[in-house]
């Protein structure tokens, strides 16, 4: 069953007056195809005119959407023959960070991705993609076995940040944060960063400084949540919807901004209402991305990555 957001009450409206006329189409045996068709196009035009003027806030909660595609989701259908990698030989496993090796259109590849989980049970079996130390050590080993081999990396970023528990601080989880975006500079072989829902602050950095990122359309970006930033600014969360519009957390305004290199656009209505196209249509950009920095030696991948991050911020 499809989940609407709030400003999306137009659409769910008309959706729910169609569904409607088929379920007594199909009772009755009728033929109420022509009012089917006329509401379908009312439908799609009230869905164009909502996605095409949201507000970062809204962008936020499309980025946050339930039904969204995740980071498994994008494996199982991109990633041929893929291998898990698990632990991180000191502590443990942190299944918020997914792991491993396969092939992208035919080409050996290594992985890293947070998954948010998309039932009751995963999302507390992945802490809803809110990795733990455990998990950033996982990927700084996946790196060096890529850095080894020469394996170009591909990560997957969806996370709300980094876990926050006594747990995670005990184990040094801004440590393991540094290290692992240490280890994203260090890495002689491409590395390419898709944000495919949210990307929350040094959690989502440690595995996305990369020599080139990428943001689904309506995929966010940003160093705390609108909730988080609205907590410290004004001590009032509700005000994150205003603190979204001051942090210019969209892909637009990233690109323009210089901090993402490509936006990847997504169906109409959201990844969530095609999970196959947008999916497909990230495998594109990322195969072009690839192509593009194939062939080039450890130094010339490790020198322009270091420039692009050193550049952020020169042209405002």
């Amino acid at each position: 069953m499809r989940a609407y957001l709030d400003f999306e009450k137009p659409v769910a409206e008309l959706e729910a007056r169609i569904d409607e006329l088929r379920s007594a189409e199909v009772a009755k045996n009728g033929n109420s195809g022509d009012e089917i068709g006329r509401l379908e196009a009312r439908a799609s035009e009230a869905l164009r005119e909502v996605y095409a003027q949201l507000s970062p806030w809204q962008k936020m909660q499309v980025a946050r959407h339930p039904q969204r595609p995740h980071c498994l989701d994008f494996i199982k259908a991109l990633i041929d023959e893929f291998t898990p990698l698990a632990g991180d030989r000191k502590f443990g496993e942190d299944e918020a960070v997914v792991c491993g090796l396969g092939r992208f259109r035919g080409e050996p590849i290594c992985l890293i991705g947070q998954e948010k989980g998309s039932t009751t049970e995963s999302r507390l079996r992945h802490n809803f993609g809110m990795a733990r130390p455990e998990g950033y050590r996982k990927a700084v080993r996946l790196m060096e076995l890529a850095d080894r081999f020469s394996l170009p990396v591909l990560a997957f970023i969806d996370t709300a940040g980094a876990f926050p528990g006594i747990d995670a601080e005990e184990r040094g989880q801004a440590e393991a944060i540094a290290r692992s975006t240490d280890a994203c500079l260090a890495l002689g072989a491409p590395n390419i960063a898709l944000v495919i829902g949210e990307g929350g602050s040094g959690g989502a950095v440690a595995l996305a400084t990369a020599n080139r990122t990428l943001m689904l359309e309506h995929a966010v970006y940003s160093v705390i949540s609108p909730e988080g930033a609205a907590s410290i600014l004004w001590r009032d969360s509700a005000r994150a919807e205003e603190a979204a519009s001051s942090m210019r957390i969209t892909a637009q305004d990233l690109l323009r901004l210089g901090v993402i290199d490509a936006i990847v656009p997504e169906p109409l209505g959201g990844a969530h209402r095609d999970p196959q196209a947008a999916v497909l249509a990230a495998g594109e950009a990322l195969a072009v991305q690839l192509g593009e920095l194939s062939g080039r030696d450890a130094a010339a991948i490790r020198a322009e990555r270091a420039d692009r991050f050193l550049s952020i911020g020169r042209r405002l």
